[in-house]
């Protein structure tokens, strides 16, 4: 670019020196015309001269100008060119904006090809209903006999009511606990003594003993095997405790005469097993 720049600047000084020759050519003519006069040439060679010299500055005018064109043009064709060299990475560059969308567009192949691979998933996936069920099914039939219907619940409340030891039983300190059944309400009891009167319903216990509770007035009968006891839960206290059922006095002295075994035999250590 710069070579290119200073090549222009030689050819317009060039340039210069032409135009300068050319305004500087009829007066060099005249010139020599007038020291033709001088020298008293005849008069038909001074014209002849002076027409020669006149077609002279002519051509050399045309010339020059012709020059001088030449080299105008040719300083502009060097501009030119060296602007179209400058020019020419800004044009370069366009090419560099196609690529990119040649790259952004080339993962699709990509995600085709990884899409491929996830048709074999469905018989993998096949397999974990089968594990699920599996646990469901169990827990299924576990839970199935917890859920009872209306019928099968008074089923079993009129099954403990069965079993609920009647009539006057004697308690500790003197007290005394009736428990008679409600003839208009199955499975229903009357709990009195003195002092207190209860309308009781069974309730279902997963520890064994028999329970009926009044829970309006906060009341809690439960009989076990050998006694049974009323609470206040309400007051956090015993109504009446050891009440004895005939049936239950007699389970008490089977207990005594026939203890049940000792987890831990103590026979040979000089301890009874009592």
């Amino acid at each position: 670019m710069m070579a290119a720049v200073f090549k222009g600047w030689s050819m317009l000084k060039r340039l210069v020196v032409l135009v300068c020759a050319v305004l500087l050519l009829p007066a060099w003519a005249q010139s020599q015309g007038h020291s033709g006069a001088k020298a008293k040439l005849p008069p038909t060679s001074a014209q002849a001269k002076a027409r020669a010299a006149t077609d002279l500055t002519a051509r050399l005018q045309a010339r020059a100008i012709a020059e001088a064109a030449a080299q105008a043009a040719a300083v502009a064709a060097v501009l030119n060119q060296g602007a179209e060299q400058t020019n020419t990475p800004l044009t370069a560059a366009a090419p560099l904006e196609k690529v990119g969308p040649s790259f952004v567009s080339a993962p699709q192949p990509s995600v085709a090809h990884s899409s491929a691979p996830m048709q074999p998933l469905p018989a993998w996936t096949e397999l974990s209903p089968q594990r699920s069920d599996t646990p469901d099914a169990t827990t299924s039939a576990a839970v199935a006999p917890v859920a009872l219907s209306d019928s099968d619940s008074m089923t079993q409340d009129l099954a403990i009511a069965q079993q609920i030891h009647q009539g006057l039983m004697p308690c500790e300190m003197g007290a005394s606990v009736r428990v008679q059944a409600d003839a208009a309400a199955p499975g229903y009891f009357h709990v009195q003594g003195k002092g207190f009167r209860y309308r009781m319903y069974p309730v279902r216990t997963s520890t064994g003993a028999l329970r009926l509770e009044d829970k309006k007035a906060g009341a809690v009968w439960l009989q076990l095997a050998n006694k049974s006891m009323l609470m206040d839960q309400k007051k956090g206290r015993r109504l009446a405790d050891d009440c004895a059922h005939p049936e239950q006095v007699a389970y008490g002295q089977d207990m005594k005469t026939n203890p049940q075994p000792s987890l831990f035999d103590k026979t040979g250590t000089g301890k009874s097993n009592d």
